[in-house]
């Protein structure tokens, strides 16, 4: 059995679950069906109808919109039968577009999933899109509708178990969750603010559990357990303003963590607060929204490539902040990135980097222990919903590392490289050049490759739960290490 290492002095644990996520990859894609005769276009001029390869009767201008609109993917007046016949022997995401002898105002998709074929009315509305009856998703294409379906009919699939699980769930996993987790020390410390504005009288009638007075509260909740305090006084009730979103990039429920997943309104956000969830998640949220808290949503937690976006940068200022303090004063510590600072000042940090941003002070003079910015660093990229080695490229690097030939093994992770998408690519790239420079000091760090890969694997690898013999990954990541120029070349 091999199942993953934690570092005990970690002082936040992995928090998003990304089980949906590698399901979602592994659904099938769209792969159009091409009509093989000619219909009429805008431009033809002769015959008002004719006969298609379906043997059904089309007029030429519903034949000729509708070409216009969908491409050759359209056939044309098509019965029922006859797409099932041109569908039997399509691999799954197959699908077309086809208008039934009777219909008038919508054309039928059929699509191939699970060695079958589906059915699907299809309307169209300018300026909204594609959608079907009764659904409240409008696609800008068809290809759009059927990935988006697609996954959705992989998850009902495959996911059942969690999907289940996710709508089953109970209120309690809200002082649990990964947005209590990233935002503990910020949501307590707007809740003191709150408790003193709250006047006398309003104090007085406050639900059992919460104490009139705001320094008498913080020391309740410091002989508590971290995980069971909420951070969020009982007197400040407001109930989130939750709609339907669109999200771009890779997002996560910030109640359950489980991945959202689809193309187009695949859950909600709070448009006080920017609180995201799945919509059935959102039902279970208590009505503690905070209107200024978009102002407080950091960067820990954050999808990279939303990162580099927001920012307009290519390596996250994180990450690079915390590199060039340890290259200005950790070279010769010994063994940086190993021994963990102080969880206090890790979380200290980590809250003004979500605060300040580019600004926050890294000195020496604000922390002088530089261990504390090594381990924030590890920190950050521990908190990536998706691994700086993702979960796509993670199986083609370890099949690198897997050849005898030295030659051959690079040539190869160059390749699994490429994989990587930019933002990932340029995190990598910078994170191991980074790393061989402080293995050139092992003399006096005592961190050569290997070490540095052994700390860092669990932190940068989308390495299966299960696993507690990592082995290969730290041979792999320290082959990256060493040879990192090579195969970045």
């Amino acid at each position: 059995m091999r199942a993953a290492i934690q570092e005990p002095s970690s002082p936040v644990q992995k928090v998003w679950k990304p089980e949906l996520y590698k399901i979602q990859l592994e659904a099938p894609a769209p792969k159009p069906l091409c009509c093989i005769w000619a219909l009429p276009t805008n431009t033809d001029t002769n015959n008002e109808s004719s006969v298609d390869g379906g043997g059904g009767v089309r007029t030429k201008d519903e034949d000729a919109l509708a070409v216009s609109q969908y491409g050759s993917v359209y056939h044309g007046v098509m019965g029922h039968l006859e797409a099932e016949q041109l569908l039997a022997n399509a691999c799954d995401g197959s699908y077309m577009l086809r208008r039934s002898p009777k219909a008038r105002d919508y054309h039928t998709l059929s699509v191939r999933f699970n060695k079958r074929t589906k059915h699907f009315k299809v309307f169209y509305k300018p300026g909204k899109g594609h959608y079907l009856r009764d659904q409240a998703k409008h696609y800008e294409t068809v290809h759009d509708m059927v990935a988006d379906g697609l996954i959705t009919f992989y998850m009902q699939l495959r996911a059942g178990p969690i999907i289940q699980q996710i709508n089953q769930q109970t209120k309690n996993c809200y002082q649990q969750s990964p947005y209590m987790t990233l935002n503990r020390r910020k949501l307590r410390a707007l809740s003191n603010e709150l408790a003193n504005d709250v006047p006398p009288d309003q104090k007085q009638l406050a639900p059992s559990g919460v104490t009139a007075n705001p320094q008498d509260n913080d020391i309740t909740q410091a002989q508590q357990p971290l995980n069971a305090v909420d951070p969020m006084p009982v007197i400040y009730e407001k109930p989130h303003n939750f709609k339907v979103h669109t999200f771009k990039g890779l997002n996560w429920c910030e109640l359950c963590a489980n991945f959202l997943w689809g193309f187009t309104a695949q859950g909600v956000k709070c448009d006080a607060c920017g609180f995201v969830a799945h919509s059935k998640c959102s039902e279970l949220v208590p009505p503690k929204c905070m209107p200024d808290l978009k102002r407080i949503r950091g960067v820990f937690g954050t999808d990279l490539t939303t990162m580099v976006q927001l920012h307009q940068c290519t390596i996250p200022f994180v990450v690079r902040r915390c590199v060039e303090e340890v290259e200005a004063r950790g070279m010769l510590q010994e063994g940086i990135y190993r021994v963990s600072g102080f969880a206090d000042e890790i979380d200290a940090l980590k809250l003004a980097l979500d605060r300040d941003g580019e600004k926050t002070d890294m000195s020496e003079a604000a922390y002088g222990n530089v261990t504390v910015i090594a381990s924030t660093l590890k920190l950050y990229l521990r908190l990536l919903p998706v691994p700086l080695i993702t979960f796509q490229a993670y199986p083609s690097f370890m099949a690198a590392a897997r050849n005898v030939g030295l030659n051959e093994q690079l040539q190869l992770m160059a390749e699994a490289a490429k994989r990587l998408p930019p933002a990932h690519y340029n995190c990598l790239k910078y994170m191991l050049e980074h790393l061989k420079r402080v293995a050139s000091h092992y003399a006096v760090n005592k961190m050569n490759e290997h070490n540095l890969a052994t700390v860092f694997a669990p932190t940068l690898i989308a390495t299966p739960q299960h696993l507690t013999n990592l082995t290969e990954e730290i041979f792999m990541l320290s082959t990256l290490i060493t040879n990192c120029k090579t195969i970045f070349a």
